[in-house]
């Protein structure tokens, strides 16, 4: 890329999204496309001058890369959420991330797009495969209880691909393992460390969800900013596994060790020390272990940076400085 090449970050406002228009700006990249993502925008078409897009409608994309030309795209839009989302609405989970992806990826293939990075993420993988998760087990079996979301992006993933194979498309996906960071949902539909913050931080007490033994593996989304832009700017499709790359930082926690490390940074600065259970509910657990191999991605040279607890006192820091409500602050 270019410093002035046409940059399309679609869902620029997320967690993912908004760190990797962090890091372009860092870089120094000046010809960023941001608009914003109206989930409940009915009307046909876009309006350039109004900076919002409707991207589960496909005219209005098809519109968004006719007007706005772009050269590479960053497909970080999607309706996701914590386990409770997966839950509570797993209808909008499957149709709204089928909608959004294929109305995305088409208008790249359509409009000439150079290269496409896509977000998939390690819940896609089977429950029962052999850890850690390799790429080439990714579509081998039944995932975890977030089947409408993996389904959804399973789908995404094999749409980039076919484009390769069809028409040579230079449209990758990389498959993060647990992402936090600022920018987060701190309300209930959270991932589980902005949830575990607002909790701590409001509660004297809690029970917590599924199990202290499960461990999980987290990536700080900057890192994962970093290493997409550097994915973009040096490498293919064919550089990775089938057009997929595990990014990960190669550690898992426990979730007891998670909470206790969440309590204590909350705690500097809580007027209360907080009291917790776990609930001890499989259902609301997940599986076990969620452990990524990222050695393609590392044999690429590239690597996360930030520390877990590092990463969480960055986040807290986030917290303390929104109003409290779960509001996203500003890319």
């Amino acid at each position: 890329m270019n410093k002035d090449s046409r940059i399309y970050v679609a869902g620029h406002t997320g967690l993912v999204g908004s760190a990797v228009v962090r890091e372009l700006r860092r870089k120094g990249y000046t010809n960023l496309i941001i608009h914003d993502h109206f989930k409940n925008h009915n009307e046909k078409g876009f309006d350039k001058n109004a900076n919002g897009v409707d991207l589960r409608c496909g005219d209005c994309v098809l519109d968004l890369f006719y007007q706005e030309e772009p050269e590479y795209v960053f497909l970080a839009a999607a309706h996701a959420g914590g386990i409770k989302e997966a839950i509570d609405h797993p209808v909008e989970m499957l149709s709204d991330n089928i909608l959004i992806q294929t109305n995305v990826i088409n208008a790249c293939h359509e409009f000439g797009v150079k290269k496409l990075i896509n977000f998939g993420s390690s819940c896609l993988y089977p429950v029962d495969a052999e850890q850690p998760y390799r790429e080439e087990q990714l579509g081998t079996g039944k995932t975890d209880e977030n089947w409408s979301y993996a389904v959804a992006k399973l789908a995404g993933i094999e749409l980039c691909r076919a484009y390769h194979r069809q028409h040579g498309s230079n449209f990758m996906t990389v498959m993060p393992c647990n992402i936090y960071g600022i920018n987060d949902r701190f309300d209930e539909f959270g991932h589980v460390i902005p949830s575990l913050i607002r909790k701590f931080h409001g509660k004297d007490s809690m029970s917590i969800w599924g199990n202290p033994e499960t461990k999980r593996e987290f990536l700080y989304s900057d890192d994962l900013a970093t290493i997409c832009v550097n994915l973009m700017e040096g490498y293919c499709y064919e550089d990775l596994k089938n057009g997929v790359l595990n990014v990960g930082s190669g550690v898992e926690v426990s979730m007891l060790d998670l909470v206790e490390t969440i309590r204590k940074i909350v705690r500097t600065r809580a007027t209360h020390d907080a009291v917790y259970s776990f609930d001890g509910k499989s259902d609301k657990a997940g599986v076990p272990s969620k452990l990524m191999d990222s050695s393609r991605m590392r044999a690429l040279g590239l690597e996360p940076k930030i520390t877990l607890e590092d990463g969480i006192r960055r986040v807290f820091d986030s917290y303390c400085a929104c109003d409290k409500s779960g509001k996203r602050q500003a890319a």
